[in-house]
């Protein structure tokens, strides 16, 4: 199975990092890649979401239930799929105090298989999927620092 792991390292306290990455409703106005996301359940540390998704390179959308847990104690969040368009999603964001800043870190794993697909057209899925990664992070550090 397929997994992506993406760093960066956000110039603003770990509080302030967690606290924008925390809120999900906010995520279309800043994300290119999310074109909608609804707060379907919220009973904290439990999040049960609707996500949209854009890939523009095939001018697709991706859809996809998400039920995210959050540890505030420990500042870190794990998330699956419970319902959508890929075969498995999951994984975990942690965010560590280091160097005055934060190091944000997400690691996914997914599985998304279209039976005539080779292994050609999986190796774009795969770069698609780390590079829309990359733009979540970048959003969340863009959208800290600016803060």
């Amino acid at each position: 199975m397929p997994t992506v792991d993406t760093t960066v390292w956000i110039n603003k306290p770990l509080d302030d990092v967690y606290r924008v990455a925390k809120d999900y409703r906010a995520y279309p106005s800043f994300m290119s890649d999310v074109k909608s996301l609804e707060i379907i359940e919220e009973d904290w540390p439990r999040v049960v979401s609707e996500w949209v998704g854009l890939v523009p390179q095939f001018m697709l959308k991706v859809r996809w239930r998400q039920e995210d847990y959050w540890h505030d104690d420990e500042h870190y969040s794990v998330f699956r799929q419970v319902q959508g368009d890929y075969d498995k999603l999951e994984g975990k964001w942690t965010f560590t105090e280091e160097n005055g800043g934060t190091r944000f870190t997400s690691h996914v794993e997914y599985e998304y298989n279209v039976p005539t697909l080779g292994p050609l057209v999986k190796k774009i899925i795969h770069a698609i999927v780390v590079k829309n990664l990359d733009n979540m992070l970048n959003a969340i550090k863009k959208r800290a620092e600016d803060m």
